[in-house]
């Protein structure tokens, strides 16, 4: 029987080992944390739930429908649009087809033309038509590839730059236009939503799941150097070197540099800071909707999670999470932060009072996706460009989402198959 050694414990990680022990090879995984998960990840504050940062789960994604047992996740959605919100004033942008009983108020939004709302039903039956885009040349910024859509300033400014400037954590819209066409799609086509236990869930199904494959998951070991000769290698961890037939290092990206040298490994980051606030009721009347700040980047999104996902609070106090992205945001102090945000809310809504909004979490995440420009994909590693029997599974070698995580895990166990086989 053939031996691999996994290097990491996120969802790249995990699917790799499962799928390459569920292929009959003897899999140990090794997690330097505690926890697994790597960037996905959950904690209880004071009977909340808060994940670090605010992640959500496209249901749509192709990996994701192989790899989770989405009604094992017990998944509770958010609407779709979103509340563009400016100071004393908030108007709904639904979709249409997924809520007709939305239909009047978002034709009567007054933020967004009917020339742009015509205009997206159009793009989203071209998106949701044929195959999933590809990643690669040609390519262009979001921005330019909605203004030569024919999208309004208006539009792009006040709806696109706030939810994209979410997704893609680059409020200006100069990442890759494909992020834009995949994600559109996905939302299109299925919702985005969080499992009512938490983000936390996700790496906990593919823990199991891996698990139950036959993987050796260790957690609290570090992979430390991976050194091969081309033809055999050799794991350094801290308990203990280890002889394999191969490896898959599924770390972060500037890990996964430093052990395999591979020097297009991307490393340069977006970073985000995440703030989860407790606020005495009653809840806001957005709803399940994520609040858009149509004029600034502070904070750029608010979402009411008990809203979505109830389990998330055992109080009948609202949770709250608002993003402001951009390196900026590092080095301002918390407190500072909250004032921000409580400033924002309370120009949005001047009927209530936001002086009881409480501080429950700061996540500060220097390196939350790596930087996908236009064309960047085009130069991203393979699963294979290691050395050696040495494979890379990580979102840098797809997209920076679960879904590019995911889906590198299938594609890192294949190549390792392949290449145990020769």
């Amino acid at each position: 029987m053939t031996e691999i050694v996994v290097a990491g414990g996120g969802l790249a990680g995990l699917v790799a080992a499962r799928r390459l022990a569920a292929a009959g090879h003897e899999v140990t995984l090794y997690e330097e944390r505690a926890e697994l998960g790597g960037r996905v990840r959950s904690r209880d504050v004071e009977g909340f739930t808060c994940d670090r940062g605010f992640q959500v789960l496209f249901d749509s994604y192709p990996a994701v429908r192989d790899e989770l047992d989405l009604n094992a996740l017990d998944l509770r959605r958010f609407s779709p649009g979103g509340v563009i919100c400016r100071p004393g004033q908030r108007s709904t942008l639904s979709d249409p087809l997924r809520e007709p009983t939305k239909l009047l108020e978002s034709a009567l939004n007054r933020e967004i033309t009917m020339a742009d709302k015509l205009r997206t039903l159009k793009l989203r039956r071209r998106l949701t038509s044929g195959d999933w885009p590809e990643f690669g040349i040609p390519d262009q910024s979001i921005r330019t590839f909605l203004q030569d859509e024919g999208f309004s300033s208006g539009f792009i400014d006040a709806f696109a730059a706030p939810l994209y400037g979410g997704i893609t954590l680059d409020r200006s819209l100069a990442t890759s236009a494909h992020i834009f066409e995949y994600t559109f799609r996905a939302m299109s086509l299925g919702s985005i939503g969080v499992p009512a236990e938490g983000m936390a869930a996700i790496p906990a199904q593919l823990a199991a799941r891996a698990r139950d494959a036959g993987v050796d998951v260790q957690t609290g070991v570090a992979v430390e150097a991976v050194e091969t000769d081309g033809a055999t290698v050799t794991v350094e961890t801290t308990a203990g070197a280890h002889d394999p037939d191969a490896v898959v290092v599924a770390t972060d990206p500037q890990t996964a540099r430093d052990l395999t040298a591979v020097e297009n490994i991307p490393v340069e980051a977006k970073s985000v800071v995440t703030q989860h606030y407790r606020l005495p009721g009653p809840a806001l009347s957005a709803g399940t909707r994520i609040m858009l700040n149509a004029e600034t980047q502070e904070p750029n999104t608010v979402a009411q999670l008990s809203a979505v996902a109830p389990e998330y609070t055992s109080d009948e106090d609202v949770l709250l999470v608002a993003s402001f992205v951009g390196d900026y945001a590092q080095d301002i102090e918390a407190a500072d932060l909250v004032t921000r945000t409580q400033k924002t809310l309370a120009a949005w809504y001047p009927e209530r009072g936001f002086d009881g909004l409480e501080l429950l979490a700061t996540d500060r995440i220097p390196f939350a996706q790596f930087a996908q420009p236009p064309g960047a994909h085009a130069t991203l590693p393979d699963a294979t460009d290691p050395a050696g029997p040495v494979y890379l599974a990580g979102d840098y070698t797809r997209w920076s989402s679960i879904q590019g995580a995911l889906e590198s895990g299938q594609r890192a166990a294949e190549a390792a198959a392949v290449g145990l086989s020769d």
